[in-house]
């Protein structure tokens, strides 16, 4: 047997999934997350799946480890070398102010402080000229400070560098001869693009965690190889692609949202197949809720993303499907201000110690023990009855929240659990309004795609919060992400700055551009997958004359100078409600996605079918609308076949996930044995 597994590492949990091609056999298995040594979380995976790692062709591995390190702050010692003149450019940032009304305002600490920032004498100009040389032997003491200020990682970053990499190039390679052991990393193998602030951003946040990813990635080669392992190991990058190694040891920033969007690339597969135009991808796991839209089969890839937030966290310019993520988990934490007002998140109760049902040593109520008070998880089933969950435990955390509101008795501890659900449910619907309503587009008209340990769970509230008719629910969404990591392509993602109007003398230009830029892509490709079968798509930004912003527009006829434009219209339109064809337009950058083909498995086999008879039981579920407690279905998922049907109230139980469908919702098993739950009652009426 030769399996194809993924690996997603998240904040409670870490999910495998295995598939062999030839027996089409698949595994599923969860373990909680060990935060000592990740490594363990996955062999324990390895043994609860039967599997060894020898038995594996390939591992796909997500893990959120990059933004952890960030919002966290557990990165390496790093420092800066940058250009005589520019040491201060992590603070004067863009000089805007994100949250003008907050008289507050402060922006997260640089991750280099100035102390560790250092100046080199060198200069070329913005068409690549140089203008002072870069200056060696002042490189050199530069380094022996370095040594005695002990880092661990150093980053480069020169002005003007996108237009001409040379001295940074030589400057890295200089520092890695002198500072043996010292992870080395300069702007210009990252992005090509002329934005200085972000490119020292984004060029520091890589030598925060170059170190710490690089000990891991080696460290979990090294175990799996030892176990027999022989096959390569691929990251899941996120721009919604894998990676090799060698390329996320020097870029670890391309892994900033390496875990959920394995969940995106999953979505994506499923609404294809089961021809969903537009869908919502919603994953609800133990620590955050993440969602990101898949519109006409393809999710929005941004060409910036801001770890901790636009308002006070810092841009790397790197590629990460938009995506937006809020901590509204099953782990969030339920707490009561100074002024006796119910909160959900965004901190965690994460694996350990968990919420207090897990029997753990948790303490403080979370989105869990308000959904096993309230009867919707089976506290002997939970994880295919791996772990028992403690009710009175979870009642008693809920009832330490409702006597402070002044909910007492039985009822208040119902009542306070209820709001609990109802808190986080308004946080995650302002998270899909985030990524629908405010890019111009109605959520109404798309399908929530709800996957994750909890997202199920509470994917009909959420459907009935967004008025979105229709809500499905992939086979094993406890593993969601991992599923998508086996789906996904191997991706390589350049940019370039490239600048003019656009008109028909700067299109030979554009298509040399684009030649040479897919060239490159396409040798690394085949360099690092084997790969030959390479296929490509082109973005640009574009903005109106005289504008700042830019939007990032598809360009699928190069030559074409009307089609280019007829693009840039219609998507700016889409997105400010209005356009201005007399305007004249132009290039700011070009960006290119090479694509190269992975061996997938067929969706109809990532199903486990199962001897458990279709009869349902049932158990008493509160549901609020309803006045209190109401009699629901129980269902084991394996064994609802195709074309199944039935109204709620039900509970629909599986490893890894328990799925709610509330009172005036039905429900039924599609083609790929996905659950297709309706939100609609008119639907119903006519089935």
């Amino acid at each position: 047997m030769s399996y194809a597994v993924a690996v997603d590492i998240g904040g409670t949990f870490t999910d495998l999934v295995g598939y062999d091609h030839e027996t089409r056999r698949v595994a599923y298995t969860k373990s909680a997350t060990t935060y000592g040594n990740f490594v363990e979380g996955i062999l324990d995976c390895f043994e609860k799946a039967g599997l060894t790692p020898d038995q594996a062709h390939h591992i796909n591995h997500g893990t959120t480890l990059v933004i952890n390190a960030y919002i966290q702050r557990r990165g390496a010692r790093a420092a800066l070398v940058t250009t005589r003149g520019f040491r201060d450019i992590l603070e004067i940032a863009r000089g805007n102010r994100p949250d003008p009304f907050d008289l507050h305002y402060k922006r997260d600490e640089p991750l280099i402080p100035r102390s560790l920032r250092f100046e080199a004498p060198e200069r070329i100009d913005t068409f690549g000229k140089v203008i002072e040389p870069l200056d060696l032997p002042a490189l050199d003491a530069l380094a022996e400070e370095l040594r005695a200020a002990a880092v661990e990682s150093v980053a480069v970053f020169f002005m003007n560098s996108y237009a001409n990499p040379e001295h940074e190039e030589i400057a890295a390679a200089r520092l890695r001869e002198r500072l043996p052991g010292v992870y080395v990393t300069h702007s210009t193998e990252l992005t090509r693009e002329w934005y200085e602030y972000e490119r020292t951003s984004t060029v520091a946040a890589n030598a925060y965690v170059g170190p710490q990813v690089n000990t891991y990635i080696r460290r979990l080669e090294e175990d799996m190889k030892a176990r027999g392992f022989t096959g390569p190991l691929f990251m899941m990058g996120s721009n919604g692609g894998l990676l090799s190694v060698d390329r996320t040891c020097r870029q670890p920033v391309s892994l900033v949202e390496s875990g959920p969007i394995g969940g995106c690339i999953g979505a994506g597969a499923y609404a294809e197949q089961l021809g969903f135009k537009n869908v919502v991808a919603f994953d609800m796991g133990g620590t955050t809720a993440k969602c990101a839209l898949v519109e006409n089969g393809r999710f929005n890839v941004e060409s910036i993303y801001y770890a901790n937030g636009y308002i006070q966290g810092f841009p790397i310019k790197s590629p990460v499907i938009d995506i937006v993520e809020v901590g509204s988990g099953g782990g969030s934490v339920a707490w009561i201000d100074g002024q006796n007002r119910l909160h959900v998140g965004p901190r965690s109760a994460g694996s350990t110690p968990g919420p207090v049902c897990y029997r753990r040593g948790g303490t403080e109520a979370t989105v869990t023990d308000a959904n096993l008070v309230l009867g919707r998880l089976n506290p002997e089933r939970f994880l295919g009855g791996e772990l028992t969950l403690d009710t009175q435990g979870a009642s008693e955390a809920i009832r330490r929240l409702a006597e402070p509101l002044g909910f007492g008795g039985d009822e208040g501890v119902l009542r306070t659990a209820d709001g609990v659900l109802a808190l986080a449910t308004v946080t995650m619907a302002g998270a899909i309004r985030q990524v629908s309503v405010e890019h111009g587009l109605d959520p109404r008209d798309f399908v929530l795609f709800s996957y994750g340990g909890g997202g199920p769970l509470h994917g009909a509230a959420l459907a009935r919060e967004l008025s979105i008719p229709m809500l499905v629910i992939p086979p094993a969404p406890g593993n969601f992400s991992a599923i998508g990591m086996l789906l996904a392509d191997a991706r390589i993602d350049l940019s370039k700055t490239f600048t003019g109007l656009l008109s028909a003398e700067v299109i030979g230009d554009l298509q040399d551009a684009y030649a040479q830029m897919e060239t490159e892509a396409a040798a690394s490709l085949a360099k690092e997958f084997g790969a030959q079968d390479v296929f490509f798509e082109r973005h640009a930004e574009m903005r109106y004359l005289g504008q700042r912003h830019n939007i990032k527009v598809p360009v699928e006829q190069i030559g074409d100078l009307n089609a280019i434009r007829a693009a840039f219209e219609r998507d700016y339109k889409r997105r400010y409600g209005h356009s201005d064809p007399n305007n004249p337009a132009e290039l700011q950058a070009l960006h290119l996605s090479a694509f190269a083909r992975q061996d997938r498995p067929d969706l109809k086999n990532l199903i486990i079918d199962s001897e458990v008879a279709a009869t349902p039981g049932s158990r008493p579920i509160y549901f609020r609308e309803k006045g209190g407690f109401v009699d629901a279905a129980v269902y084991q998922r394996e064994a609802l076949a195709i074309g199944f049907r039935a109204d709620g109230p039900a509970v629909i139980e599986e490893y890894g996930s328990t799925s709610l469908v509330g009172p005036d919702d039905w429900f039924e098993i599609g083609p790929l044995r996905e659950i297709r739950v309706h939100c609609d009652r008119r639907q119903g009426e006519q089935k």
